[in-house]
């Protein structure tokens, strides 16, 4: 991973490392605690760890995956100081998230021209921000993008992506208020292609309330862009709001279910202690975490870096 070390900006580290410090102080002062008047690793000190990674919103399964590799580190080594474990633990979580086959994947593949992102996620997670985001990021690349605004049942979801259009610079392509999602997505593709566009960004409707209605209108609106381009979209991204912790848990399962999600990205980690739901949600879903956004600025949503993150999150202020 050192070239993408290297790559790695150094504001966008120093944004990172803000972005995570209530994730990293409020896991500190509970690591303090717990290991308080011990010498070594022990089955107390590792009980204590797997509440404080549980309370960090690490979830359930992943936290025993990690207690479980520190445990058999523990065996191996026979003595263990509460000075390593830091060290350790950032070594075992690094490991574990680069056991995701997708750890650390790029940005898109341009060889799909245009590249077609449908985008899901409940409303409030930052769908649209996101988007907007996504936009400047990819036309600051020297790509044309075009949006599609296929969330028709909310005004206020066409009206905020036509205010991120014009403040990107891109064209935006919407219909009236309850018109069909899917038409919307054909008319985007169709002029996205008409324009010899590099990526075209389409929003959905955040409802979850009924699964099986959101199911038939992605895959309605799924089978009415292939007609234009037959593999698209190429990328399904799942947006989630760290903030709400295992909530965001709940979500990534009912949007899995219901479509292809393959990408994820996970929003406003700057304002919340609950970082840690990017680890489990990386290691339970075995989807690739590809953006996260620390902050609100256009350059604060970030591509995902595994090692970049963990070296973050456990970063001593």
């Amino acid at each position: 991973m050192s070239w993408f070390k290297n790559i790695f900006k150094k504001e966008e580290k120093e944004t990172l490392d803000k972005g995570l410090e209530k994730s990293s102080q409020g896991f500190f002062e509970k690591m303090t605690k717990a290991v308080v008047g011990k010498s070594k690793v022990d089955d107390e000190v590792l009980d204590n760890l797997e509440e404080i990674l549980i309370a960090s919103d690490v979830g359930a399964s992943t936290t025993i995956k990690i207690i479980e590799r520190i445990e058999q580190r523990v065996a191996r080594d026979k003595y263990v100081s509460v000075s390593e474990l830091d060290n350790i633990l950032r070594e075992e979580i690094s490991g574990l998230l680069l056991e995701n086959p997708h750890a650390g994947t790029g940005n898109i593949d341009d060889s799909k021209k245009p590249y077609v992102i449908m985008v899901v996620g409940v409303n409030g997670v930052g769908k649209t921000t996101t988007i907007g985001k996504l936009a400047h990021q990819f036309k600051s690349e020297g790509k044309k993008v075009v949006l599609g605004a296929a969330d028709t049942f909310r005004a206020a979801a066409v009206d905020q992506l036509t205010i991120w259009s014009e403040r990107v610079g891109v064209p935006i392509v919407k219909q009236d208020m309850g018109s069909d999602p899917a038409s919307v997505a054909f008319d985007t593709v169709q002029s996205a292609v008409a324009q010899g566009a590099d990526v075209v960004i389409i929003d959905t409707a955040g409802r979850l309330h009924n699964k099986i209605n959101l199911m038939n209108e992605l895959s309605k609106i799924k089978r009415v862009m292939q007609k234009v381009i037959p593999d698209a979209p190429h990328e399904i991204l799942l947006v989630l709001d760290g903030s709400t912790g295992q909530n965001a848990f709940e979500q990534a399962k009912q949007f899995t279910a219901a479509t292809e999600v393959n990408a994820l990205a996970v929003t406003k980690l700057d304002g919340t202690a609950k970082g840690g739901v990017v680890i489990g949600i990386s290691d339970q879903f075995q989807i690739p975490v590809k953006y996260i956004g620390v902050g609100e600025k256009m350059q604060d949503l970030q591509l995902f870096n595994g090692i970049e993150f963990v070296d973050s999150f456990f970063k001593k202020r």
